[in-house]
C-alpha cells in the first residue's frame, strides 16, 4: 500500500516537472519570464484579481496577480491564444503589463482564490458591511453555541464569504472576544472564546472549505494569500449601521495548515465606567482618592487578557475634563476614547514606548497612559514623569501587586526612585459572573461555615462585613439567557498595593517579596484571592472560577 502511494507521488512529481518544463519552453519562445506559482510565493492581490471576473480569467487562460502603481503583473498560459490576446489588449489600455508564462497547474492554483471572493463584491478595502437583515436574523436565531454550530453545519451555499459571515455574526451575537480557526489533519475546527473560556463551535470543516475561509480572511485583512509558511498580522472592520467593529487577525503556520485567531474589538463590549468594574466599596474609595492626586505612577499588573487596559481606560474616562490634557501611547490602540489624544507604537519609525513617552512629555500633558513598561528606559522615564508633576498610568506583567517592585528592580530601575514615584500597584484578574437567571444555591456544611468565619477574622478592618451576615454559595447551571453556559459576563478580582511612607522606606533597602507582603498586609492589603472569596460569598461568582485564576482556596475543605 505504501509502495503504491510512493509510486503515485513520484509519477505526480514527474508530471509536474514535465508541465513546468513545457511552460519554460513557451516562455523562451515568446521571450517572456517564466513563473511557477506552486513553488514560488507570489503575494496575489484581490484588487488585481477583481479587474476581471473568474469566468473571463478562465476563458482567457490568465490571471492578474499584482498591481504596483500603474504596473499590472499577469500570469498567462499562452500569450498567443486569441482570448488571451483580447483580454491583455483591454488591460493594456489602463495598465503597463508585466506578462509571465505559467503552467496550467499554476493557473488552476491561482483561480482557486476566486472562490474566496464574494461574487457581488468587486473590491476589499478592509471594511466589511454585513447585511443588516441577515445580521438581525442571526441575532434572533443564534442564542447558544449549539445554534451557531447548527447554522454553520447546515449551511449549503458554496459562497465562502457567507459561511464566514455566519461565523462573524454568530460570534458577535454571543458576545465573543475572539474566534479561533485551527487546521487539523482531516478537518478544520472553529472555536470561540466567551468570557475568557474557549468553546468548540464546529469540528467538521473539510480541508478545502477551511482553506477557502482562511483565504477569505486573508483577503479581508489585506494579507498575502500565497504566503502560507510565515506568520502574518492584519486587520479589517465590520461596518454596522450603529458602530464599527475592529477585527485583529493573526495567522501562523501549523502542522496541517494555517491557524487563525481573529480578535473582536466591539465598542459595546468596552466597560469603561469605573464603578462597574468589580471594586469593593472600600477599594473604590482608595482608587478615587488616588486619582485626585496631581501626580504619581499607578501600575496595573497581571497576565494578558486580565482586564488591565480596560481598567486604565476607565481611569482616563473618570478623569476626563476639558481642563486637562490626556495623552496615551499604546501598542496598539484598541478602543478610541473621545477627547483623549491616543498614539500608537510604530517600530518602523522608532516610535517606541520610551521614545514616544519622551515626545509626549514635550506636549505638556497632565495625565499619561503608557501601554506597558517593558524595559529600563521606559520605566525610568515613566517614574521621572510621575516625580515631575504628571499622573502616569501603565501596566506591568507580574503575578501579584507586590511583585511589581522586584520586577522594576530587575529591569534596572533604582530603588530610591521607585518608592517616591509609585502611588499604587493594582493586580487584576477576570472571573466569570454566574448567570443570575439560573444559578443554583448550594448548602454550606458546618465545617465550611467555621472556615468562613475564620476567613473574616483575618480580613483587614476596612472591609465592610455588612453584606456577609448570612452566607450563601451558588453554582452554575445554564439556561437560554446565558446560552447554556451558566455564566454571563465577567468581573474583576483586585488587589491594591498602596505605597505608604513605611513601604517607601522599605523599598530603599531592595527588600524581598515576603518582606513587602508582610508590611503591606500589616497596613491592610486585601489579596486577590480574598477579594475572590468575598465575591463567592455574595453570589457573584463561584469557587471553581476563583480557583481557576488564583489557585486553591484554603477556606474550603479539600476533598
Amino acid at each position: 500500500m505504501n509502495d503504491s502511494k510512493e509510486i503515485d507521488a513520484q509519477l505526480k512529481a514527474q508530471r509536474h516537472i514535465a508541465e513546468e518544463n513545457d511552460a519554460r519552453r513557451r516562455a523562451e519562445r515568446f521571450k517572456l519570464p517564466y513563473l511557477d506559482l506552486i513553488s514560488v510565493r507570489v503575494p496575489t492581490e484581490l484588487k488585481a484579481m477583481a479587474l476581471i471576473k473568474e469566468a473571463e480569467a478562465r476563458a482567457s487562460f490568465l490571471v492578474p496577480l499584482q498591481i504596483v502603481r500603474t504596473k499590472l503583473l499577469v500570469a498567462v498560459l499562452n500569450p498567443d491564444f486569441p482570448t488571451t490576446k483580447e483580454t491583455l489588449a483591454r488591460l493594456k489600455k489602463d495598465y503597463e503589463l508585466n506578462v509571465m508564462v505559467v503552467s496550467r497547474t499554476s493557473l488552476e492554483h491561482a483561480w482557486e482564490y476566486y472562490r474566496a471572493i464574494p461574487e457581488e463584491t468587486a473590491d476589499i478595502s478592509g471594511k466589511v458591511t454585513i447585511d443588516e437583515a441577515h445580521f438581525k436574523t442571526y441575532l434572533a436565531q443564534i442564542k447558544t453555541i449549539s445554534d451557531l454550530t447548527d447554522a454553520i453545519t447546515n449551511f449549503k451555499s458554496p459562497l465562502t464569504s457567507q459561511i464566514l459571515e455566519i461565523i462573524l455574526a454568530g460570534a458577535l451575537s454571543l458576545g465573543t472576544s475572539d474566534i479561533h480557526l485551527e487546521a487539523g489533519e482531516h478537518a478544520g475546527t472553529v472555536r470561540i472564546r466567551i468570557d475568557g473560556i474557549l468553546h468548540d463551535v464546529c469540528t467538521t470543516l473539510t480541508p478545502h472549505n477551511y482553506m477557502l475561509i482562511v483565504t477569505r480572511i486573508k483577503l479581508l485583512s489585506n494579507l498575502k494569500i500565497n504566503v502560507q509558511h510565515e506568520a502574518q498580522d492584519g486587520r479589517f472592520t465590520i461596518t454596522l449601521s450603529d458602530r464599527d467593529i475592529e477585527m485583529r487577525t493573526s495567522i501562523i503556520p501549523s502542522e496541517f495548515g494555517e491557524t487563525v485567531v481573529m480578535r473582536i474589538l466591539d465598542p459595546r463590549s468596552l466597560n469603561t465606567k469605573l464603578e462597574t468594574l468589580g471594586w469593593r466599596p472600600d477599594d473604590l474609595v482608595i482608587i478615587e482618592d488616588i486619582l485626585k492626586r496631581p501626580n504619581g505612577l499607578i501600575l496595573n499588573t497581571g497576565p494578558t487578557g486580565s482586564g488591565k487596559t480596560t481598567t486604565l481606560y476607565a481611569f482616563l474616562k473618570h478623569m476626563y475634563s476639558k481642563e486637562i490634557k490626556i495623552i496615551t501611547i499604546e501598542d496598539p490602540v484598541e478602543y478610541h476614547l473621545e477627547g483623549i489624544s491616543q498614539t500608537q507604537v510604530n517600530n518602523e519609525t522608532d516610535y517606541t514606548f520610551a521614545n514616544g513617552l519622551r515626545s509626549i512629555l514635550r506636549q505638556d500633558p497632565d495625565v499619561i497612559l503608557v501601554g506597558e513598561i517593558r524595559d529600563r528606559e521606559t520605566a525610568e522615564i515613566a517614574m521621572n514623569a510621575s516625580l515631575t508633576g504628571h499622573l502616569v498610568f501603565s501596566t506591568l506583567h507580574t503575578n501579584d501587586a507586590v511583585g511589581a517592585i522586584p520586577r522594576l528592580i530587575d529591569l534596572g530601575a533604582q530603588p530610591h526612585i521607585i518608592g517616591p514615584a509609585i502611588s499604587l500597584v493594582i493586580a487584576q484578574r477576570l472571573v466569570r459572573v454566574l448567570c443570575p437567571h439560573c444559578k443554583i444555591s448550594t448548602p454550606i456544611t458546618s465545617e465550611l461555615k467555621n472556615q468562613i468565619d475564620q476567613f473574616f477574622t483575618q480580613l483587614p478592618h476596612r472591609v465592610d462585613r455588612t453584606p456577609y451576615h448570612s452566607y450563601e454559595l451558588f453554582t452554575a447551571k445554564g439556561c437560554e439567557q446565558c446560552g447554556g453556559i451558566g455564566y454571563h459576563g465577567r468581573t474583576s478580582l483586585f488587589e491594591l498595593f498602596i505605597i505608604t511612607k513605611d513601604l517607601e522606606e522599605l523599598i530603599y533597602q531592595s527588600p524581598s517579596v515576603i518582606q513587602l507582603k508582610d508590611l503591606a498586609r500589616a497596613q491592610g492589603m486585601t489579596t486577590m484571592q480574598e477579594d475572590g472569596m468575598l465575591k463567592i460569598l455574595r453570589g457573584i461568582t463561584d469557587k471553581d472560577e476563583v480557583e481557576r485564576l488564583t489557585g486553591p482556596l484554603p477556606w474550603f475543605p479539600r476533598v
